[in-house]
């Protein structure tokens, strides 16, 4: 469908008249500014080409208008406008809040009998975790001792993907806010569509330096229709080794001992989420591809009619206008002089 977005423009067709009527008219009474010695003579040249209206061509006046209208069509903006197109309408609104208090640094992940710390197996898992979750509005909260918005909600997953990368353990403090992180997950949640509301918190350890208690965080997202999945991670058993690195007086510690399943657990059933516990890289991934499972949930469908520019064809017609106006006015004299000098 074709169109102009500023139809309004045409109100100013007339103007050229308008200005023609209003302009004072010459006065044959007016002394000369400046004498002109062959003042006869220009005179003479007027009167063979006195313009369009009086010699008769009226070929000038038409083109002078087209090119008015041309310019008047271009600043008017014409649009084509396409049939409407459906927006894809599926997707989560998923706010991830990732730990990386002083423990998460515990090198207890266990990849082809080699221990490796904890938040380097967290990034790994998290970033195919987004990897995949293309259509969905990612959000990330990282939190220590305080938690903050590192990524609002948005589909560049890119650039979250490269900001989880460069997290680093002990950047937010050393203790862990479950509960603020929680809070801060609301406020950005909270505006997002009733049904799509979701939030993956991730900790090694129990809450120690909250303002806000995780259990009253868990049912103010409750009330907000947010629901959360929790993940515990680190392993249960580690090999201390004993004196100078040798077996003697080697024991076993279970590294996770901080972890408070239990107010995880309790979070997780409050808004009809899920506890994963992840003890290995192994079950860390299975978490995550579980949550991944999850159905998108369609919402408002949107569309959107294409638009294109036309702009070009009345500017293209005016420069063409302009030309046949100048080749038109330069044409007689052409000819005159050729026929004065063959005489």
């Amino acid at each position: 469908m074709f169109e102009f977005q500023w139809p309004l423009v045409f109100l100013l067709i007339p103007l050229p008249l308008l200005v023609r009527w209003l302009s004072k008219p010459h006065s044959q009474n007016t002394a000369a500014a400046l004498r002109v010695p062959f003042f006869a003579q220009l005179r003479s040249l007027g009167s063979e080409d006195s313009g369009p209206i009086r010699s008769g061509n009226y070929g000038n006046l038409i083109l002078l208008s087209l090119v008015w209208l041309a310019l008047l069509a271009g600043a008017a903006r014409p649009i084509w406008i396409g049939e409407p197109v459906a927006m894809p309408t599926t997707g989560r609104d998923l706010m991830l809040a990732v730990d990386i208090s002083g423990s998460m640094s515990q090198e207890d992940m266990i990849i082809k009998d080699q221990g490796l710390p904890r938040i380097a197996v967290v990034k790994a898992v998290v970033n195919e975790f987004v990897r995949q979750r293309q259509g969905d509005k990612l959000g990330l909260i990282l939190f220590g001792s305080n938690p903050y918005i590192q990524s609002p909600l948005s589909f560049d997953l890119e650039t979250l993907s490269t900001l989880m990368n460069e997290a680093q353990v002990g950047f937010a403090g050393k203790q862990t806010a479950i509960g603020d992180a929680i809070g801060f997950a609301i406020k950005r949640l909270r505006q997002r569509p009733e049904n799509s509301r979701v939030l993956i918190l991730l900790t090694d350890g129990a809450d120690t330096a909250s303002t806000l208690k995780p259990l009253k965080a868990a049912e103010l997202a409750a009330a907000e229709k947010i629901k959360i999945y929790t993940i515990g991670v680190g392993a249960t058993e580690m090999k201390v080794p004993g004196i100078f690195g040798s077996s003697f007086g080697a024991r076993t510690v279970n590294p996770s001992a901080d972890l408070d399943e239990d107010t995880l657990q309790t979070i997780a059933s409050k808004t009809g989420g899920e506890y994963f516990r992840a003890r290995n890289p192994a079950e860390l991934q299975a978490a995550y591809d579980a949550i991944a499972a999850l159905e998108p949930v369609e919402q408002e469908q949107e569309m959107l009619r294409p638009e294109k520019s036309l702009l070009h064809w009345p500017l293209f017609f005016a420069a063409a206008a302009m030309l046949l106006l100048a080749l038109s006015r330069n044409w007689p004299f052409n000819t005159r002089g050729q026929s004065e000098g063959a005489a």
